[in-house]
């Protein structure tokens, strides 16, 4: 978003504010709001863009994988356990780790397996109808949920560009900046508004276009309104988005770990004795003896329709997905995964050789925090209300690109047309901070320190625009 009013930037920075003159924030909003719409925004451009394609990715992951996704359904369901082996048979070279039955007639049973071969957090899943236990296709998934290839390229572009670790720079930039952009623009939208409506006798506009408005104007009104409408939106994407960053991530997870806000961990240990260590997540691989032994993983599919029922009695009824232990030490998992309009995931971890009940991980008594924090990423997954909410998001990437082009259009026609081959919207005039009441402004500077500091990629290029800036204005010293 570029600033929706800008005054000219000619002539010497202004002094301090003299005595009776009322003193405003205004004009350093006005100056962050510019240079943060103009070097940023474009990589709020790509984060927002690809975000929406990440947003439907759901939905056209059921068109395009529909066959591997949906069968006809034709009778009873087999045991799950036949399923799994029905999936051995067609990767006998793999170990099971975990199955997801079909939660619906007509879907298909997903069964998953441990391949080295594969990237991190990547599994392969064997499609199994449930019906006939006959498998109908395989492909790679993808995290927690399960993501198949289509909608993983897709998160991985809108993560990291496809760059790897680098990459994930662009879009940490964007999340930090977003909601920053957001709400300044709403103040300066606001501030226009009550000025404009002492001034035209209460006439002014605050959510509605003025349509009678032209050229600048009319692309200002569409700025800021649309930007007013949406702003509750970019803070929640913004927050959201923060959460799986690396940097202000970890400060986060630090922050939750400290307040004791994090999301309980199910107790997976059977009797006194831990699982051997270098195995992987879930009982993925390693034994006792470091490797998988494909004894207790036998053993343990045999057991897989008696501990779904025991688990479905404690809780976890819904679509779930159940891990297959590698070793005896550790129990059954059966956790039910993000479903549309599905607000609580129970778990429920079992000791298949006896049906003793290990623990239940009830949602109910999640911390709050940890509750907003499983349905904020549900929801900015557009996974919380199915499609409804990823239309939603869709519209709000929509209405985003909008505001930025916008932003754009107003910054290119305000460039001089005389005087320069050629040249730019100026920015706001220096000395925004003079005309900020001293108290507020070292409390102004103090935020930016502490939000920097916990929020480093805004802190750093925040302080690289300052150091930009400060030079570009010993030049123009230096030449006058």
């Amino acid at each position: 978003m570029s600033a929706p009013d800008i005054e000219r930037a000619t002539g010497p920075s202004p002094d301090p504010a003299p005595p009776g003159r009322r003193r405003t924030v205004r004009p350093l909003m006005m100056r962050l709001h510019f240079y943060a719409g103009i070097l940023v925004a474009p990589f709020i451009l790509i984060a927002v863009v690809t975000g929406g394609l990440y947003a439907v990715a759901p939905a056209l992951e059921g068109l395009v994988y529909r066959d591997q996704l949906h069968v006809e359904y034709t009778g009873p369901t087999q045991p799950v356990a036949d399923q799994i082996r029905a999936a051995q048979a067609v990767r006998p070279d793999l170990t099971v780790s975990a199955v997801r039955p079909a939660p619906n007639e007509g879907d298909t049973t997903r069964v998953l397996f441990t391949d080295p071969s594969l990237g991190e957090s990547e599994r392969l899943a064997v499609f199994v109808d449930p019906s006939t236990a006959q498998p109908v296709g395989e492909l790679v998934v993808y995290g927690s949920s399960s993501a198949l290839p289509m909608r993983t390229w897709i998160s991985q572009l809108h993560r990291h560009l496809h760059l790897g670790e680098p990459g994930r720079i662009y879009s940490e930039l964007a999340a930090s900046w977003l909601w920053v952009v957001a709400l300044g623009g709403v103040y300066l939208w606001w501030d226009r508004y009550r000025k404009a409506r002492a001034r035209d006798n209460g006439k002014a506009r605050l959510l509605t276009v003025d349509r009678t408005s032209k050229g600048r104007n009319r692309t200002l009104n569409w700025h800021g309104v649309v930007g007013i409408w949406i702003a509750v939106g970019l803070v929640f994407l913004s927050a959201t988005g923060l959460t799986w960053s690396k940097y202000a991530g970890e400060n986060v997870s630090d922050l939750r770990t400290a307040l004791s806000w994090t999301t309980p961990a199910l107790d997976k240990t059977i009797g006194d004795t831990a699982p051997a260590s270098g195995g992987g997540h879930d009982g993925h691989g390693g034994g006792h003896e470091g490797h998988t032994d494909t004894t207790v993983v036998d053993t343990n599919i045999d057991e897989i329709d008696d501990v779904l029922a025991i688990a479905a009695e404690n809780g976890a009824s819904e679509a779930v997905e159940a891990s297959i232990p590698a070793d005896t030490a550790t129990a059954f998992t059966v956790a039910e995964t993000r479903q549309p309009w599905a607000l609580e995931q129970d778990s429920v971890s079992v000791d298949g050789a006896t049906g003793r009940v290990v623990d239940v991980l009830d949602f109910s008594t999640f911390p709050l925090i940890a509750k907003l924090t499983t349905w904020g990423i549900a929801l900015h997954m557009g996974l919380l209300f199915g499609l409804l909410n990823q239309l939603a998001l869709l519209a709000l990437s929509i209405a985003l690109v909008t505001v930025i082009v916008r932003g754009y259009v107003m910054w290119w026609r305000r460039r001089p047309t005389r005087g320069s081959d050629w040249a730019v919207g100026r920015p706001p005039l220096r000395g925004a901070l003079r005309q900020v009441h001293p108290v507020a402004a070292v409390a102004i500077v103090a935020a930016a320190v502490a939000v920097g500091w916990f929020v480093p990629l805004l802190g750093w290029t925040l302080l690289g625009f300052l150091v930009i800036d400060l030079a570009v204005g010993a030049a123009k010293r230096a030449r006058t």
